[in-house]
């Protein structure tokens, strides 16, 4: 339902410790216009349970006597990465004045919804087409801590869905031991010969709650699943699912199921479903998109915990994709050489919460982490993750050591040695189809990006006056940077650059640009450039300086990239990340394995949104990009500390040493 803040605000009378415990949730109530009391509520007030728990009978009864509506309050569909009796806060709340969604007895906001709702709006139902392929492609449920590395069982087998005792879902839909018995033998006998695989609940197999089936449930046919796996590949490998109101059974609808189901759950009714006990007053046929448009877009109220406000679904997508990706790869700790002292600190916050990093001197013979090292540091070494800034690093030079809020990680190789095969290169060939949602994200990136003059750095000046006629702008770069060396052929230095582009346009206006890091006198690179270009900008704010040129020509910096977000035609004559991909025009040699043609969006898609890791500045989680954004935009940026400010003074005269402090 449509919560939204500003809406007639109502005081909420709670009798649970939970609603007052957990902070997140208080706050989702407020911002959907509740004002959480204690005591006994008034006229207009009403009165907050939580489901059907063991406390809700006080506020019932307290309703009853005042004659105070009731809301009732759940975790959302899609809740957190663990569950919430590990103490994660919920993203997104299930605010119902009529009753329970689980609760077949009296018609919920949500069953209404399904049975009123037109559902037919086109942009509404695009929308849950993109949502439902993003769960299948994240591997999200309701907690998704999933481990990846987990495989379902051979395809072909019946799923059947335990649940856990004394759960209100089960209560409501009549469950009981022998319900769940029967459901057992129905598998059984409905699907001969077939094998049988018992899914446990999340939380028995965390121990919190106990299940209805157990080992002694298994024999030569029938065989108890307790890994922790994401439905979406175990969906995918069954031909038939049963679950008395599991929200498995809501999944496997949207897995392309129809699951057989013994109670009588919000989605069952639809004519999605094969019910046991149907329910007379459900009688509309419904498509996969318009139940998850019900159930998951219009229905939950979501939170944005970047931003402390309300959203929308794909926001809560977004969040939980780079929070889940963080968990995922971080899960088993890492080792980490090659790491500057003053970059620790950073790098314990971006991939060290679930468990610190260890330093050590090289990659250890006998450890069970995987192992991480500064790209420029790995060698040829193919058991190790390189690491390296990311393209929308931060509001200042890590030359002056100011932290990163984006790094990329990356187990082939790295994005700037074309040398060899890289995980971006991968995301690129995959992103050369994109769907109509991952469009639709990329080009809002790329809009805000532009419109806020965003870049790697986001330093410098207004640009002065050019001079008039055809402009390209040619990027200085750091020339024994790693990229020159490994992705350039036979124009590796700014000079040959600056003469190779006089050659091919004699008559066109070359403005030069010196590196920001050659600049600040942190890096070797000076160059007397005014004999073969006709201007020179210094100190100067890249994202202004590209709409104001014509062309870019450069061997292989990322103002050839941050230029294609602008339309800005660009000529490479190195092999960038970007080039080879049919977007510019390459003058030198480009990997042959660079054969995909994505559009411009699927190249920002994999390069800004897939490769990167972000980490918030503000709340020190990890975040998508679009926080990232938010940040840069305004001026929000981690301090880099007294000590990496006093050490970066020193860089200067060290300029001709930087491999000691990079």
């Amino acid at each position: 339902m449509d919560h939204a803040a500003g809406t007639e605000r109502r005081r909420l009378f709670v009798y649970n410790g939970g609603f007052l415990a957990q902070r997140q949730v208080r706050r989702i109530l407020s911002l959907s216009g509740y004002d959480l009391r204690i005591g006994l509520p008034g006229t207009d007030d009403m009165v907050g349970i939580w489901g059907d728990s063991p406390t809700s009978h006080r506020g019932r009864h307290i309703a009853e006597n005042r004659d105070s509506p009731l809301l009732r309050v759940e975790d959302a569909f899609l809740r957190s990465l663990h569950p919430g009796r590990e103490g994660e806060a919920p993203l997104g709340l299930l605010l119902d004045r009529a009753g329970a969604h689980f609760d077949p007895s009296k018609p919920s906001d949500l069953e209404q919804l399904l049975a009123t709702h037109p559902l037919d709006d086109t942009a509404l139902l695009d929308r849950a087409r993109g949502a439902i392929e993003r769960l299948r492609e994240l591997n999200l449920s309701k907690f998704s801590a999933f481990d990846p590395e987990c495989a379902p069982p051979d395809p072909g087998y019946v799923l059947v869905v335990d649940q856990t005792q004394g759960d209100a879902a089960v209560r409501a839909s009549a469950g009981n031991p022998a319900r769940f018995r029967e459901m057992l033998v129905m598998a059984q006998e409905e699907n001969p010969g077939a094998r049988v695989v018992i899914k446990s609940h999340p939380e028995s197999i965390s121990g919190y709650r106990q299940g209805f089936y157990s080992d002694s449930d298994q024999n030569e046919r029938v065989s108890l699943l307790t890994d922790p796996i994401s439905p979406w590949p175990l969906l995918e490998g069954a031909v038939g699912v049963y679950t008395l109101s599991s929200q498995l059974g809501f999944e496997a609808i949207l897995a392309g199921h129809k699951p057989r189901v013994f109670g009588q759950p919000f989605y069952s009714g639809w004519g999605l479903t094969s019910d046991e006990n149907p329910l007379p007053r459900r009688h509309r046929n419904l498509t996969r998109a318009q139940i998850f448009a019900a159930a998951m877009i219009l229905y939950p109220s979501w939170y944005d915990p970047y931003r402390d406000q309300l959203c929308q679904l794909e926001t809560v997508l977004d969040t939980l994709e780079a929070q889940v990706r963080a968990w995922r790869e971080d899960r088993k700790g890492w080792t980490a050489s090659g790491m500057r002292i003053w970059k620790r600190r950073h790098l314990q916050m971006m991939f060290g919460r679930e468990q610190k990093i260890r330093f050590t001197g090289g990659p250890p013979s006998d450890s069970e982490r995987p192992h991480m090292t500064w790209a420029r540091h790995a060698g040829q070494d193919q058991d190790v993750t390189r690491i390296e800034d990311g393209f929308l690093r931060s509001r200042g030079l890590g030359a002056q050591l100011v932290p990163p809020m984006s790094l990329v990680t990356d187990n082939q190789g790295i994005y700037y040695d074309p040398t060899r095969p890289s995980q971006l290169e991968d995301l690129i060939t995959r992103r050369e189809t994109l769907r109509a949602d991952q469009r639709l994200r990329a080009e809002r990136l790329t809009a805000r990006l532009v419109s806020d003059r965003l870049s790697k750095y986001n330093i410098g000046n207004s640009t002065p006056g050019l001079p008039k006629g055809h402009r390209i702008l040619v990027p200085g770069q750091v020339e024994d940077d790693a990229s020159i060396q490994l992705g350039t052929g036979s124009i590796r230095t700014n000079r040959d650059l600056l003469l190779e582009v006089r050659k091919a346009n004699p008559d066109a206006i070359l403005i030069y640009k010196p590196h920001p890091d050659v600049e600040a006198g942190l890096r070797e690179g000076q160059l007397d450039a005014n004999y073969s270009a006709d201007y020179v900008v210094q100190d100067c704010d890249p994202a202004e300086l590209l709409i104001q040129v014509n062309e870019v020509w450069t061997m292989t910096s990322l103002l050839g990239f941050e230029a294609l977000l602008r339309g800005v035609p660009v000529t490479t004559l190195g092999a960038p990340f970007y080039a080879g991909w049919g977007l510019t025009t390459d003058l030198d040699n480009v990997p042959a394995r660079r054969g995909a043609r994505p559009s411009l969006m699927g190249l920002v898609h994999a390069t800004l949104i897939d490769y990167p890791r972000y980490l918030d500045p503000i709340t020190g989680q990890p975040c998508p990009v679009e926080v990232v954004v938010d940040r840069l935009a305004s001026r929000q940026q981690a301090k880099s500390g007294l000590g990496n400010s006093l050490l970066s003074k020193l860089q200067g005269a060290l300029a001709t040493h930087a491999h000691l402090w990079r």
